[in-house]
């Protein structure tokens, strides 16, 4: 398995790249991880949000594989608790699979992308910053590679 998180936004702040940065190490063995950036379409007067989205999804969709299995993380999407998160990574992982997770930017992701998507899954019904998404994500597949391990870095 392959598993990309693939994200709108390319400029983090230190914070953020430090906090995926220490996960990702901790992950790639096990899940072939990589994190992908798309830039941010420019907003302008000039240009509507929905062509702002529609930018990201066509370069979200250039990174996207035929035969993937997409995941839009989704505030509506399904929620997990962390058992049943880490089981569906390993259901995934057992199928061979690549994975492709995607985060939107503020705007959230545009209708094509959704509709490309096998899945959508959700980090939690409250809506948080898509730079926080990103390592919630990343230490939430941390957690699960480390519960299916037996590791005790989870606690119920």
């Amino acid at each position: 398995m392959k598993l990309r998180l693939i994200c709108v936004g390319d400029r983090m702040p230190n914070w953020v790249q430090q906090g995926c940065d220490e996960y990702a190490k901790r992950i790639q063995r096990e899940l072939g991880f990589s994190l992908i950036e798309v830039p941010m379409a420019k907003r302008s007067k000039a240009l509507s949000v929905e062509k702002c989205l529609d930018k990201e999804a066509a370069d979200l969709m250039a990174r996207i594989g035929p035969n993937d299995y997409v995941v839009a993380l989704e505030v509506t999407g399904k929620a997990f608790s962390t058992e049943g998160f880490a089981a569906e990574v390993q259901r995934l992982r057992d199928q061979g699979q690549n994975l492709c997770l995607l985060i939107g930017g503020p705007d959230g992701l545009a209708g094509p992308i959704l509709q490309r998507a096998n899945a959508k899954w959700s980090l939690s019904q409250m809506t948080m910053p898509h730079p926080l998404a990103r390592i919630v994500l990343v230490e939430q597949l941390y957690r699960a590679v480390s519960l299916l391990q037996g590791h005790p870095y989870h606690r119920a």
